[in-house]
């Protein structure tokens, strides 16, 4: 996998001028952070942009020949996901310019938290708890999470691993085509909210039940060796890669950008990680771009015990 180098500053890539994301999410998901990640990438980023200058500054050959990244959520002026969406709508049907919608996501208690160490008040709780504003606020920009391009929860994420993440996805040079994220999760801490596709590995032998494999994970070579000798692993693997072979394709064809593929087992440390790791090979072998990242990878041991 390439992360790229972001050529936008100097003009010269027609494809990434014409390059728009619209970021969102709700209050307290890194939308601050995330934008100033697209400025580090030779962005042009524009925070809280009345939607009724969007298309104008987007398509009115005003703002400098640059990529573009706008944040937009409940606290920009004539905000509403209706006008929001119908907006994109028309952007899209310009066809002058290649629109992302990303949606910032994270866990409710982090986003409580978040607020309370910043001693920030919500946007939609004024005088009252964070909590209300929050739930207030995923119910009305539940449509527009639905028409999100891309979903990145950011629950577990610093600013830095965040900014990260932005670049991975978003370095202008990186190769066109399904952008494909593989991660491993363990159950025990909730399914990844951005997947697309979820995969149940608990079914394979435990190494965790192995004191010698208990301390290590599914990247080290003993643990992977321990797990390819159950009877099943080959089965289970060529099949979601017969599987994705299918979707693939069908995805793209749909106008699909970026894909999430997770996958579990109780402690998200052995197991699923393997399995991870194999299936991000096998798609790039046969030529897909491919990021890997194991979300649980570093909690104890001690907790994976099915």
């Amino acid at each position: 996998m390439t992360n790229g180098e972001t050529d936008a500053g100097n003009g010269q890539n027609g494809a990434a001028r014409d390059r728009i994301v619209l970021v969102t999410g709700v209050s307290g998901a890194g939308r601050s952070t995330t934008l100033k990640a697209f400025e580090d990438l030779g962005y042009e980023a524009v925070d809280n942009l009345p939607l009724t200058l969007l298309e104008g500054v987007v398509l009115g050959g005003v703002r400098e020949r640059r990529p573009l990244a706008v944040g937009v959520d409940i606290r920009t002026r004539d905000f509403g996901v209706e006008s929001l969406i119908a907006g994109l709508d028309r952007l899209l049907a310009s066809g002058q310019v290649s629109v992302t919608l990303l949606f910032l996501d994270c866990e409710d208690d982090v986003l409580v938290r978040r607020f309370t160490e910043t001693r920030r008040r919500h946007p939609l709780a004024a005088d009252r708890p964070v909590a209300d504003g929050l739930r207030l606020e995923r119910r009305m920009l539940s449509d527009l999470r639905k028409r999100s391009d891309l979903t990145i929860d950011t629950s577990q994420l610093s600013p830095g691993a965040l900014k990260d993440e932005i670049s991975r996805r978003f370095a202008t040079g990186c190769q066109s085509g399904l952008a494909l994220l593989i991660t491993s999760f363990s159950y025990r801490y909730g399914l990844p909210r951005e997947a697309d596709l979820v995969f149940d590995a608990r079914f394979l032998t435990n190494p965790h039940y192995d004191p010698a494999l208990r301390d290590m994970t599914g990247r080290d070579a003993p643990v992977g060796e321990f797990i390819a000798r159950d009877e099943d692993f080959a089965t289970f693997l060529n099949g979601l890669g017969a599987m994705l072979s299918v979707l693939l394709p069908r995805y793209e064809k749909e106008g699909k950008s970026y894909l999430t593929i997770a996958v579990g087992c109780t402690g998200g440390r052995h197991r699923s990680v393997y399995v991870a790791e194999r299936l991000g090979k096998m798609l790039e072998s046969d030529g897909r771009r491919v990021h890997l990242s194991h979300r649980d990878i570093q909690r104890s041991a001690g907790q994976d015990m099915r």
